[in-house]
């Protein structure tokens, strides 16, 4: 069985919203045999990489960039990761207030950095999220997830 590992950091209604709806997209009934698995940035570990097949990153931009839970999720699973995680597929979804184009791209630094490449086109939101930004997150959970299934 495949493994979709959703790392996200979420600390905010906005972001909570965001996450729900990727989580349901991956979980969804027509998705089969990928086991799903959620863990906060600062919890998520390199085991927790290197067990996964694909991946899904969710973040608000702080300050111009990712958060900084995302950024430790980084530091911590860089090296360790960089070798066995190369051309796994990931989607990312980020929420900002104003503007998310820094955390972006510090984020596609990184995913490009380890080898990772990109299943889905990112989903970024400013402001609240409007009921289409929230169904391009269900949809980019359910993409990510139906790209693991064998």
């Amino acid at each position: 069985m495949a493994t979709l590992l959703i790392v996200h950091h979420t600390p905010s209604p906005n972001c909570q919203a965001m996450f729900e709806a990727v989580v349901s997209g991956a979980t969804a009934p027509e998705i089969e045999g990928v086991r799903v698995v959620r863990r906060a940035a600062l919890s998520a570990t390199a085991s927790d990489v290197l067990e996964a097949d694909g991946y899904l990153l969710g973040t608000p931009a702080n300050l111009g960039y990712m958060s900084g839970a995302l950024k430790h999720f980084f530091d911590q699973v860089y090296y360790p990761c960089l070798d066995e995680t190369r051309g796994r597929p990931f989607g990312v979804y980020v929420h900002g207030g104003n503007d998310v184009t820094g955390a972006l791209r510090g984020i596609e630094s990184i995913t490009t950095g380890l080898g990772w490449r990109g299943a889905a086109e990112p989903v970024t939101v400013t402001g609240q999220p409007a009921k289409a930004d929230i169904e391009a997150c269900w949809e980019l959970g359910a993409t990510v997830a139906a790209g693991l299934m064998s």
